[in-house]
């Protein structure tokens, strides 16, 4: 019989748990909750003040100082109280400061760019074997792998939350489907709409400091086959990827795993994306999708959008990356570093 685990699970203190709108990893984090309770664990979360997750919650402080870091390790050390078997960090690894020396075992899940002097001096400072890493990405976790404990364990998607669709009309548009700034080339899916002569929905927030961005290089765009819909939350989100034909993830940026790249395929959608950071990870080439080296290689690659059929695309992706799947490799994660000897 499984182990029934105590299980404190840290996120960033910026989104509620589970978001109303964008927040990938804390996407992650919420139907990770809901399956280690369907299995009988017990689970405690710290995070924002406002999250609504089925578990006891430790909240951050809505606070804006200078000093809001040390707050928020201070609230995270209120752990101790809870005595968990395991501690499961996608926060700032500084955040397990407080737990470092001691022997409870402590996972720090990258779904960024992970910050190598830091791991080190972690790794120095933790009692032996009682710390190690997980990356959302082999492009993460061969970083992280010369120096530290890692295993990569992709992210995945709810499988309720989306309702593919295998069939799309003729004339269905291209999406991109993110935050609005430089590095994730809104401006280059553009590019390969107007050359494709292809409709494109844009859909995603406008982060701070990026508004002049938008400004230059999308709204002059805008038009009647240009369209932006601004932000979208679940069911919205669940709709545009559905009737879309591709997705495009042209980035410019090395995306430590892209989410929405899974969460089109979930719905049958195919994914035309740049060989950057872990899209040769996510796209299958020719099954789920095309990855391309330029922005005229995504052009050619729509007029071959038709020949992937959707319902390989979906069952391909419900086979490597539904979120109970991603569980499990969570749980025999934490299973593991609790029978792992710390001296």
């Amino acid at each position: 019989m499984q182990d029934k685990l105590r299980i404190a699970i840290v996120a960033d203190p910026y989104i509620p748990i589970p978001p109303t709108g964008y927040g990938g990893i804390e996407r992650i984090i919420d139907f990770l909750i809901n399956h280690l309770l369907e299995e009988g664990h017990e689970v405690i979360l710290v995070a924002h003040h406002d999250s609504t997750a089925p578990v006891p919650i430790i909240p951050f402080s809505d606070q804006g100082s200078k000093l809001k870091h040390i707050y928020n390790t201070i609230t995270i050390s209120k752990l101790r109280k809870f005595k968990p078997d395991i501690i499961h960090n996608f926060g700032r690894l500084a955040y397990l400061l407080p737990f470092l020396r001691s022997s409870t075992p402590k996972i720090m899940s990258y779904q960024r760019e992970p910050t190598l002097a830091q791991i080190k001096k972690a790794v120095s400072l933790s009692k032996k074997n009682t710390l190690s890493f997980t990356g959302c990405s082999n492009y993460i976790s061969n970083q992280i792998k010369p120096i530290a404990d890692v295993v990569t364990i992709y992210n995945g998607f709810p499988i309720k939350t989306y309702n593919p669709n295998f069939e799309v009309d003729e004339d269905a548009p291209l999406v991109f489907l993110g935050r609005l700034e430089h590095i994730k080339g809104v401006h280059v899916a553009i590019e390969v709409a107007l050359k494709s002569n292809k409709k494109l929905i844009i859909a995603g927030n406008i982060p701070d400091g990026e508004l002049k961005y938008f400004k230059d290089h999308i709204e002059p765009q805008l038009s009647e086959k240009i369209q932006y819909v601004g932000s979208v939350n679940d069911q919205q989100k669940n709709n545009l990827l559905r009737n879309a034909s591709a997705l495009l993830m042209p980035i410019l940026w090395n995306e430590p795993f892209g989410i929405v790249m899974v969460e089109a395929m979930a719905c049958g959608t195919p994914v035309i994306g740049l060989k950057r950071g872990s899209v040769p990870e996510v796209i299958q080439e020719n099954i789920t999708g095309f990855i391309c080296n330029t922005a005229e290689e995504m052009v050619n690659q729509v007029d071959r959008i038709k020949s992937l059929p959707r319902a390989k695309v979906y069952q391909t992706a419900l086979q490597q990356f539904n979120s109970k799947q991603i569980v499990d490799q969570y749980i025999n994660l934490y299973l593991k570093k609790l029978h792992q000897p710390t001296c």
